[in-house]
């Protein structure tokens, strides 16, 4: 049996568009799945997590979450219901729950491994407020410095760095659950 675990792309507002680092991370990994929305410009956490949630259900055992801003937010939102069937979350500038009145609705704290990727000048969620809210959910916290929202107009396009970051996270999560198993 193989213990491959595919990668579900789950874009924020208006999606993610073809130089989108989303976009260049599925390129590089053919079995990676894309979350599509009905409406990329309506955020919805209903109708997003149902999306998400739906993807999580279809797939073959468990996945890895990447997800970016509005995506975080449904992911987090499912995460609460779905997390034995999800290996990790690799969130990246995740929208200000607060401006969209969801933050009652997302975990206190994960019951799977994280990585919460922030930036000092993202427009939509200060670095104080990222930080905080890594720590509550109980995630590894990762400063890109002055990242802006970490997309297409702050020049994250083929977005090496984070694709390598995300190996890392996934490696560092099977090595855990390796030894987890050797101890028990």
């Amino acid at each position: 049996m193989s213990d491959y675990r595919p990668t579900l792309i789950v874009p924020g507002l208006h999606g993610s568009g073809s130089g989108h680092w989303q976009t260049w991370w599925q390129r590089q990994d053919r079995a990676a799945l894309r979350v599509e929305q009905d409406d990329w410009d309506t955020p919805d956490l209903d109708a997003w997590a149902d999306k998400v949630h739906s993807a999580v259900k279809e797939a073959h055992g468990e996945v890895w979450i990447v997800a970016h801003s509005f995506g975080c937010l449904a992911s987090l939102h499912v995460a609460q219901e779905c997390a034995a069937r999800i290996s990790g979350l690799f969130l990246v500038a995740p929208a200000d729950p607060d401006k969209f009145g969801v933050a009652a609705r997302l975990p206190q704290a994960l019951e799977i491994p994280s990585v919460f990727v922030a930036s000092r000048s993202d427009p939509w969620l200060s670095f104080g407020k990222a930080q905080r809210w890594a720590e509550v959910l109980g995630s590894r916290f990762v400063d890109l410095g002055a990242a802006g929202h970490i997309n297409v107009e702050a020049g994250y396009g083929a977005w090496q760095q984070g694709f390598d970051l995300f190996g890392g996270f996934r490696r560092d999560v099977e090595a855990a659950r390796l030894c987890a198993c050797v101890h028990s």
